[in-house]
């Protein structure tokens, strides 16, 4: 009875996907708010990335508040770890070897000049500031896998973050007092496709990159630091 009850399920359910399926237009898109966007996007905002348009313009708060929860994690994982630090009579792991510790050097000003790249070019091309936040994160972190007695100056990391913070939040009641729309695009559109264009989403995206970027160096550079509690 039990595989009977199974088998009607999973037919209904196949029945209800396909009649939905079949009222669905091949080759177009459903979604009214899409097409709008890319209707009007490029006009109204002036990014070529129309995934920037929508991230920082379109549902910039949405984005505020992923940028929230990223640091309300990080806070949080640190706030556990923080009594869980390295005894100060406990050796250091040993340096890595030369193939570490040259590949962490060559590769740091690598990692950062693509990261800053991403972040900067994330209104022309897929990218921007949370995959270029990533991507700095692993340049300042990558040294401290070769060297385990360094650590990075949370210190420094707590003002770009705070910072970085503080800036997005001031861009959007910028725009806020002065069109009306919280993070709007200001200071012009430019011309589609160049650097200097979408008025303020790049300055969002800088803010958005450093302040990724500090809270996850920040997070990693504590698990390094970090020795797990013993009983």
């Amino acid at each position: 009875m039990r595989n009977f009850t199974s088998l009607l399920f999973a037919g209904g359910l196949g029945f209800f996907l396909l009649v939905l399926a079949a009222d669905l237009p091949v080759g177009a898109a459903p979604m009214v708010a899409g097409e709008g966007i890319l209707g009007q996007g490029p006009e109204a905002v002036g990014a070529a990335n129309l995934v920037t348009a929508v991230v920082l313009a379109y549902r910039g708060i949405d984005t505020l508040g992923e940028l929230s929860i990223l640091f309300a994690a990080a806070a949080g994982v640190g706030l556990i770890l923080s009594g869980m630090r390295r005894r100060a009579d406990q050796r250091p792991d040993p340096e890595g070897g030369f193939i570490l510790l040259a590949a962490a050097d060559l590769l740091f000003p690598l990692l950062v000049i693509v990261g800053l790249y991403i972040v900067l070019h994330g209104h022309l091309t897929p990218g921007g500031g949370f995959q270029g936040g990533v991507i700095l994160a692993a340049a300042f972190f990558l040294p401290l896998l070769g060297r385990p007695g360094d650590s990075l100056n949370h210190a420094v990391v707590n003002w770009v973050e705070g910072l970085a913070g503080g800036a997005f939040v001031l861009i959007g009641l910028w725009a806020l007092a002065v069109k009306g729309d919280f993070l709007a695009p200001m200071l012009g559109k430019g011309a589609l496709g160049s650097l200097f264009s979408a008025g303020t989403l790049p300055l969002l995206y800088i803010a958005v990159g450093l302040k990724v970027g500090a809270e996850i160096a920040g997070l990693m550079s504590t698990l390094q630091e970090t020795e797990a509690a013993e009983p």
